[in-house]
């Protein structure tokens, strides 16, 4: 594994370049472009392109977004070789259950154009639904169909509940996390139990962007907001896959790897925790 701190944070000396281990043994991206919410067609396909050229070499997308297809456009007519790139998609609800997940990943797969996944999550903890998901997904990890398998919006009860049934665990879970909603207790949970955790929605959709503590750190460092809470949660050791459709912006929150927060600073973000979701809230789910 990466050099860690008792937090999980990554050893960043590579810059946009710098990966971390996940199980089994693969190297991931520590910093991603996710592509929920833009539009299926010219849109995706210009932001992913915008981020290749950009030095970002994870692209997170899911079958609910609509617009795998693009996705897969974009990274086969790039310059970029398929081994450099890591790509992530996600099962979603109404395909849930063993034989559905196997026929929902064949689907995605074909959208994308590649002959394997590097890494596939169950996008949401379907109660009785979800064990049956995740039996299907160690089957395509076996057969070498998906290169890594994890969830996403799965609680700590969740992963307890998946580690009673199953001795494989995930190599991700991907949550909501932001400074606004500092999960600190299910990182904890997920470092000590080797799942790395990925944040979406991370900048918060821009809605405490203005918020005096994050500007006063973004004045500080010469940096945007935006840039400070990226680089937050690099150095809590969380991957995070900021959206954007606009190659500028892109390519600004990207630019995390010449500064550092100071412990007083972390601590500040740390701080700002308010609970504040911007997407559904999966502890309502048993």
């Amino acid at each position: 594994m990466s050099p860690r701190s008792a937090r999980g944070a990554f050893d960043l000396s590579e810059g946009i370049h710098s990966t971390t281990e996940i199980r089994p043994g693969l190297r991931m991206p520590v910093l991603g472009l996710g592509v929920w919410q833009t539009p299926a067609g010219i849109a995706t396909e210009e932001a992913v392109r915008a981020a290749l050229r950009s030095g970002y070499r994870l692209i997170d997308t899911a079958a609910m977004y609509g617009n795998e297809s693009d996705v897969g456009r974009a990274i086969r007519h790039s310059s970029v070789p398929r081994e450099e790139l890591f790509v992530t998609t996600k099962l979603w609800n109404d395909d849930q259950g063993y034989e559905g997940a196997l026929a929902a990943f064949e689907r995605s797969r074909s959208r994308l154009g590649v002959s394997t996944v590097d890494l596939y999550l169950i996008h949401w903890p379907v109660p009785g639904k979800r064990e049956e998901s995740w039996r299907a997904l160690t089957q395509l990890q076996q057969e070498g169909r998906a290169r890594a398998i994890g969830v996403s919006n799965f609680t700590i009860a969740h992963l307890e509940a998946l580690a009673r049934v199953s001795e494989v665990t995930p190599a991700v879970n991907q949550v909501e996390f932001s400074p606004f909603l500092f999960q600190a207790e299910l990182l904890e949970y997920c470092c000590s139990h080797g799942i790395q955790l990925e944040a979406y929605s991370p900048l918060v959709r821009g809605r405490r962007l203005d918020h005096p503590v994050i500007g006063a750190l973004a004045a500080a460092h010469g940096k945007s907001p935006a840039q400070v809470v990226l680089r937050w949660d690099l150095q809590h050791g969380v991957i995070p896959i900021p959206k954007s459709t606009r190659p500028e912006r892109i390519q600004e929150n990207s630019q995390l790897f010449d500064f550092e927060l100071g412990p007083s600073e972390m601590a500040a973000l740390d701080g700002l925790d308010e609970g504040l979701r911007m997407a559904w809230d999966p502890s309502e789910i048993g």
